[in-house]
């Protein structure tokens, strides 16, 4: 999987060399490439942005250094057929779902806006798709790119070791995960629920996709009425609102 990244701060995405990314990225999984505007202005004070045409607040980046940045991170990706991505507030909101989306593709590159924004005539020339992280403003598309790059970098075959772990993460399913538990089996007079204990798998997982169930219920309803669910699954939710609600 090819990212590149158009940004005035290349050196914010060293971060995406720990973790889960840092290893995908050392084993061949993932390269990370940043081309920087600044060296695609064309005077001699490597300006990028200036004031926005009709007045108002703050700085717009300017077009010709965008323009080149994004032209030579299409060069270099040419045969993976890039997309490109402009993280907007504007954009479409980012989820798991399109995450799964996005691991299928090549390549993507990624704009990272600054100040006010970027001048529109690049958003219609040279941008395939706006997305968004959320409902808020960021002070730059950078914090945005490395959340996505994370998000999909751990769908990608061979990244997490075991990939089970990603398949039963919360919204891979369309729920939220159940409670996890490790050693000491008693802390701070919690103890584990003993049916984690009983060695009997089928119900530990009826167990766990109750407490999944009733744990989407309790914090995002919205996300059952996305989701179809066997008449089990509708039993053991059931099962659980009766268990909350009783006095």
């Amino acid at each position: 999987m090819q990212f590149g990244i158009i940004t005035l701060f290349p050196e914010m995405f060293q971060g995406l060399n720990s973790g889960v990314t840092g290893r995908a990225i050392q084993d061949k999984l993932v390269a990370i490439n940043c081309w920087n505007p600044r060296d695609f202005a064309e005077d001699k004070h490597k300006s990028v942005d200036d004031k926005p045409y009709g007045g108002g607040p703050g700085m717009v980046m300017m077009p010709g250094p965008l323009q080149g940045a994004i032209h030579a991170a299409k060069k270099a990706y040419e045969a993976h057929d890039p997309t490109v991505i402009y993280l907007s507030p504007q954009g479409r909101c980012f989820d798991q779902e399109t995450a799964k989306e996005f691991a299928d593709r090549k390549s993507i590159i990624f704009l990272a806006g600054r100040y006010e924004g970027i001048d529109e005539r690049i958003i219609e020339r040279e941008v395939d798709e706006e997305w968004s992280i959320g409902n808020y403003v960021l002070t730059g598309g950078e914090l945005a790119a490395m959340v996505m790059i994370d998000v999909i970098t751990r769908l990608l075959p061979g990244v997490v070791g075991d990939e089970n772990s990603v398949l039963e993460d919360s919204l891979t399913s369309g729920l939220l995960k159940y409670p996890q538990y490790t050693r000491p089996e008693n802390f701070a007079g919690a103890s584990v629920p003993e049916v984690l204990l009983s060695g009997n798998h089928k119900q530990i997982n009826n167990w766990r996709t109750k407490a999944s169930l009733g744990k989407t219920w309790l914090r995002r309803p919205d996300l059952l009425y996305k989701k179809y669910h066997n008449k089990e699954e509708l039993a053991l939710l059931a099962e659980f609102i009766e268990e909350f609600i009783k006095p």
